[in-house]
């Protein structure tokens, strides 16, 4: 990598934050009998989330139910500044430094436990190794992140 992306291929050890996007894939949504937000919402999920390739899966006891999806990984961070705030979509654009392959996993039991009582379902998304991810791609070898086809894959 370029020096100034080196660093940004040790992502899953060194990032800071995960942020995700929620029922923005209308069958998802759907299939989850949710309805659709008008607005995206987001979720975080803690560093201890990452699993780099290769790492080992840990379920946490007792849990029945866990789903997954592939995602597209956006790792920021490439921007002017660094950091960017009340951007429009394409200076947004200009803090991406790269992408990843990352598998997104809930524990269902967890989520519609709390769900069902009104609280927060963050440990559903953030208990540790729940994202495992690929290698950093660095930004310059994705033409259009939008038309990607995405897939994961376990030894």
């Amino acid at each position: 990598p370029r020096p100034r992306m080196a660093g940004f291929a040790s992502f899953a050890t060194t990032g800071r934050m995960v942020v995700g996007i929620g029922r923005n894939y209308a069958l998802h949504a759907k299939e989850m009998k949710s309805p659709v937000p008008t607005e995206p919402f987001w979720f975080l999920k803690p560093p201890s989330s990452y699993l780099a390739s290769g790492g080992k899966i840990e379920i946490p006891a007792g849990l029945e139910s866990i789903h997954h999806e592939v995602e597209l990984g956006v790792i920021i961070g490439g921007g002017p500044a660094q950091r960017g705030k009340n951007l429009t979509p394409a200076e947004a654009m200009e803090y991406v430094a790269g992408y990843c392959i990352a598998l997104d996993m809930t524990a269902r039991d967890w989520q519609n436990t709390a769900k069902a009582k009104g609280l927060p379902w963050a440990a559903s998304k953030g208990f540790d190794t729940s994202l495992p991810v690929g290698a950093f791609i660095p930004k310059a070898l994705v033409k259009d992140p939008m038309d990607l086809t995405l897939c994961f894959s376990s030894p």
